[in-house]
């Protein structure tokens, strides 16, 4: 398949993504093999590009990704092949500590990231775990659901934490890769 690969933390301006040719991941027990058909790209791959975020090198940036499930790992129950799914920042979480249970699973120590610590959608295949990817509905495209699955949810995450009743405004702005109430 091919990817676009960073290979060294080095300026945009000097173009570190690589198009290599790399095998087509294997799903392994309860994951999925999804083919890509968009992959937003985020302002959090520059911070991984510029090093202020630290990728795991090398490695296949992207992680507002859209696609079809091409095939199943073992033990998978969630979906079937053909659906189309989308697949988020989060690539695993424990589900069981404090922070998975509060909804903060990014705080786990154990955290990994989509296109940070684990290869992402800048390529034509990527796997994911079944608990980490989600149904899109058919009233998006798939070039309207990706950037939904990282600034869309975060966006949304804010909202139902700020409390906010019926009839009261609520302004989100964005600073960079952060939003902030």
């Amino acid at each position: 398949m091919k990817a676009q690969v960073l290979k060294q933390i080095s300026p945009v301006e000097n173009r570190p993504l690589e198009l290599v040719d790399m095998p087509v991941p294997r799903p392994r027990s309860k994951e999925i093999l999804v083919r890509v058909s968009a992959c937003g790209v985020c302002h959090t791959e520059l911070d991984e590009i510029e090093g202020r975020l630290q990728p795991k090198l090398p490695i296949v940036l992207g992680h507002e990704i859209v696609g079809k499930v091409e095939s199943l790992g073992s033990g998978v129950t969630k979906f079937k092949v053909g659906e189309r799914v989308g697949i988020a920042w989060i690539y695993s979480a424990c589900g069981k500590c404090h922070f998975c249970k509060e909804g903060n699973e990014n705080l786990w120590y154990q955290f990994q990231g989509t296109g940070c610590q684990v290869n992402g959608g800048y390529a034509e295949y990527t796997v994911v775990s079944e608990d980490f990817a989600y149904v899109i509905p058919d009233r998006f495209t798939d070039s309207q659901a990706a950037p939904l699955l990282y600034a869309g949810a975060i966006g949304f995450r804010d909202l139902r934490l700020s409390g906010i009743k019926p009839g009261q405004s609520l302004g989100l702005f964005g600073l960079g890769p952060q939003p902030t109430l």
